[in-house]
């Protein structure tokens, strides 16, 4: 079993930064891919980032691309969202997403391949 705490989220203007982070427990967090996703308002959940279990591969969705980033700390059982040049159209509770596949390469981009979830965080970009 693994818990995920999402913190960070906010109320900014456009064109300002964000970091998310995400605290794991339970299982050995350095051995499962991870990911982001969101989910605006009345809307469905979104994939956004995709990160490997040893952080060396990354994945984005074409919205983020360039202006997020996903990166882990294994040591800290964490993983974060750095996310620049935010609009409004990023307004969503964002959450983290663990896969339960021990050290899988691959990407996986919907919300049914990930087992474990945060309870989300919000952020809201005003114009």
């Amino acid at each position: 079993q693994v818990q995920l705490v999402e913190s960070g989220g906010g109320l900014v203007q456009a064109g300002d930064s964000l970091r998310l982070s995400c605290a794991a427990s339970g299982r050995t967090f350095s051995n499962y891919p991870m990911g982001w996703f969101r989910q605006p308002p009345g809307k469905e959940r979104d994939f956004v980032a995709y990160i490997s279990w040893s952080g060396g591969s990354t994945y984005y969705a074409d919205s983020v691309k360039g202006r997020f980033t996903i990166s882990r700390d294994n040591a800290k059982n964490t993983v974060y969202l750095e996310m620049n040049s935010l609009t409004p159209e990023d307004t969503a509770v964002y959450y983290c997403a663990a896969r339960g596949s021990w050290r899988s390469l691959e990407v996986k981009t919907t919300p049914v391949s990930y087992d474990y979830w945060g309870q989300g965080t919000q952020v809201t970009v005003s114009s």
